[in-house]
């Protein structure tokens, strides 16, 4: 209750073998499988907007604009939203286009995303649903009132009724998608999986005084093992560098190959 860790903790959500895959391609698969499974509807030629252009909009924007949809994204920070622009993505103000969306996803982690003034204005037969992190996203507190009538469709699925008979069809009650609605690929899982066992794993084994009561980022090195141990499934083949290309680079030939600030950019597989 203090506000400070007893112990040392290892931050594996933010590893790049959780974020970078996890994030990214188990996003980009489970969004159709929780969309198709809830709501039958061909995305081909649908309005959609992405809220968030981090690693879970990038793979849900892939997914949807290879069914054919016209995908929009809304963002505040500029990095993200040139990503999107040179992916080939709009980006827009919810509010510009709220009154022609068919599809709203959030992505962002944040809160009241999609507002009640927001909902209002929607069409009849929009869908709203969430695959950010909580379920704040879309301000769903805000339908339960007295003028609009909840009718419960099938499971995870309810049809948000106003007064003039417009329906919103919601997802999950604003919970995650992908995890109300949808199997998610057990390779990923596999792959987070691993990369929480061997944090553990190192924080179990550590020699006294190597790590203090503090928050840390998994170890590159173990994040390249992780990724290793995962490529046998594809048949893949490591190139291996030779003493002269390794000493050329300052790298030891087993790795870690990278620094610590290097980001793997994913923007390439919405392309």
């Amino acid at each position: 209750f203090a506000g400070k860790l007893c112990v040392p903790a290892m931050n594996v959500n933010d590893s790049v073998t959780k974020q970078k895959f996890d994030n990214l391609y188990c996003c980009r698969e489970s969004v159709l499988d929780g969309l198709k499974r809830t709501t039958d509807v061909m995305f081909g030629g649908k309005q959609v907007v992405v809220c968030g252009y981090g690693e879970v909009g990038k793979g849900c924007c892939a997914a949807l604009k290879a069914l054919g949809s016209v995908v929009s994204i809304t963002e505040i920070d500029p990095i993200c939203a040139l990503q999107a622009c040179m992916d080939g993505f709009r980006v827009v103000k919810l509010n510009e286009v709220i009154r022609q969306v068919d599809v709203i996803i959030t992505c962002t982690g944040n809160k009241n995303v999609v507002t009640r003034d927001q909902l209002d204005r929607m069409k009849n037969g929009s869908i709203v649903c969430n695959m950010g992190h909580s379920n704040t996203e879309i301000d769903v507190a805000s339908l339960r009132t007295p003028e609009l009538t909840w009718e419960r469709v099938r499971s995870q699925v309810d049809h948000v009724i106003w007064p003039d008979g417009k329906r919103v069809i919601l997802l999950a009650e604003g919970r995650l998608l992908n995890l109300s609605c949808s199997t998610v690929p057990t390779f990923v899982l596999s792959i987070t999986a691993t990369t929480q066992a061997l944090a553990l794993i190192e924080l179990y084994n550590a020699p006294e005084g190597r790590y203090k009561q503090d928050v840390y980022l998994l170890p590159k090195k173990m994040d390249e093992y992780v990724a290793s141990l995962h490529l046998t499934t594809f048949d893949a083949h490591l190139t291996e560098l030779s003493d002269e290309q390794a000493k050329y680079l300052g790298l030891n030939k087993n790795g870690p190959f990278k620094p610590n600030y290097y980001r793997y950019s994913s923007a390439k597989c919405c392309n």
